[in-house]
């Protein structure tokens, strides 16, 4: 049995994942957290994930919440999570990281503190993007330079980062496919005179609006034709299964940095 703790507990997605666990036999929460400032410390994290009581309260100290779990699942803000991974890595526990919207600075934190225990990061948890990245650098590489690339992403309109992190992970890929630097070509907006699109820029486009999930588009147009693959997540349980089928199999690894493409080979 996995014993797996939630930060960001009383959240959207940590109630979600909470539930998930409830859900999967081998796993069981042993800690749930939440800011130490919350309301809601002290409450059953299984009442307030809408599960019913589950005997798990929910802490605002969250050193001492991890020590009896195996791994953490920390979906939260940059800043936080930062935090976490360093608690992690004190106490020697393995770590789940969902959180996006990470400055270089913050990703040159995660590649360090990450190999000094074993660290899962993806800014996306969803399998079935996942695949979408292994598969996309194949597809760019068979189209060359004569498709041009537009990624088009929405979400709801509490969503604070833009573009998403999954979104910046598409282009990733597809700009190392086919040698081209992302810093260089990537095109967030488009107003006015743009004059013509030039071939290699990787166009990032952003939508905004009521309680979308998650949608990723990716074009490739071409003369007289274009292929479009689209990813739309549906329920954050999307989100939650991965993340927690990424803790089950992060506990059997040993130390260092990993994201979901490592999960799928297994």
């Amino acid at each position: 049995m996995v014993r797996i703790a939630v930060t960001g507990a009383a959240g959207k997605m940590g109630r979600r994942i909470i539930g998930v666990i409830k859900e999967t036999p081998q796993a069981t929460l042993s800690g749930a957290i939440e800011r130490e400032d919350s309301p809601l410390i002290g409450s059953d994290a299984g009442e307030v994930a809408g599960i019913g009581r589950i005997g798990v309260p929910i802490e605002g100290d969250y050193e001492r919440a991890i020590r009896g779990c195996d791994v953490v699942i920390d979906f939260s803000i940059p800043e936080a999570s930062i935090k976490h991974l360093e608690g992690a890595v004190k106490e020697k526990k393995a770590i789940v990281i969902g959180t996006t919207g990470f400055s270089r600075e913050q990703r040159n934190q995660l590649r360090e503190l990450g190999q000094k225990t074993r660290c899962l990061v993806s800014p996306n948890m969803s399998l079935g993007i996942n695949l979408l990245l292994r598969v996309l650098p194949e597809i760019a590489r068979a189209l060359g330079g004569d498709f041009d690339i537009e990624i088009v992403e929405a979400h709801h309109r509490l969503k604070k980062d833009a573009p998403s992190g999954t979104a910046l992970r598409l282009a990733e890929v597809i700009a190392h496919a086919l040698g081209r630097d992302l810093e260089r070509v990537a095109v967030y907006a488009r107003k006015g005179i743009t004059g013509e699109r030039s071939r290699e820029e990787i166009g990032i486009q952003v939508i905004r609006a009521g309680d979308i999930v998650g949608d990723h588009t990716v074009i490739f147009g071409g003369l007289g034709e274009r292929i479009e693959i689209t990813h739309r997540a549906h329920s954050r349980d999307t989100f939650a299964r991965g993340a927690v089928k990424a803790a089950l199999w992060l506990v059997r690894q040993q130390e260092g940095l990993y994201d979901m493409q490592d999960v799928l080979r297994g």
